[in-house]
């Protein structure tokens, strides 16, 4: 079974997957790593950026790397912010139910829930993260995201107040007496 960390930007899935694989003694991978690894190195804001801002065929290659790390067994999952989100005919994001469904065939998803003024906050005006909507405020597009965290989440976890050390314990506990 893979652990798979879901959560809006700036919530510590990178550096808990980190974590959670020193306790675990399991192999991390990072969707948005493989992206860029299979995209020349590029980085998620250049891949972006060469599409004009159109998420569509990022959401595409999210898919497709989603098709490969579900296909593997044991492993920690670092997964972009994105990751439960598609987009409509209307340009409007809605939740992934095929990126999430393969996941959940062979994963457990945990929700890293935190403050979204907060992480907002830290993500504001980043340059290595793209623009998620010209029409929205980052703060605004996290709000809307929650839903799609709720639907897909096994486990919500509330990072707040807590370090990333802290958070990887409480999961591995969490997992230990299931």
């Amino acid at each position: 079974m893979n652990l798979v960390l879901i959560g809006l930007r700036a919530c510590g899935k990178s550096s808990i997957s980190r974590h959670l694989a020193q306790l675990s003694k399991r192999p991390v991978l990072s969707t948005d790593l493989l992206i860029s690894y299979e995209q020349g190195g590029r980085s998620i804001a250049d891949i972006v950026a060469a599409c004009q801002g159109d998420w569509r065929p990022f959401r595409e290659m999210e898919y497709e790397v989603a098709r490969k790390v579900a296909a593997l067994d044991d492993i920690i999952i670092d997964t972009g912010g994105g990751m439960v989100v598609d987009w409509d005919d209307q340009e409007q994001e809605i939740f992934s139910e095929r990126k999430v469904s393969l996941l959940k065939r062979n994963g457990l998803l945990i929700w890293l829930h935190g403050e979204v003024e907060r992480l907002a906050a830290k993500v504001q005006g980043d340059p290595s993260r793209p623009t998620l909507s010209d029409r929205l405020s980052v703060e605004e597009l996290m709000r809307r995201r929650l839903p799609f965290y709720q639907q897909a989440a096994d486990w919500v976890v509330d990072i707040e107040g807590k370090t990333r050390k802290e958070l990887a314990r409480e999961i591995m506990n969490r997992i230990s007496v299931q």
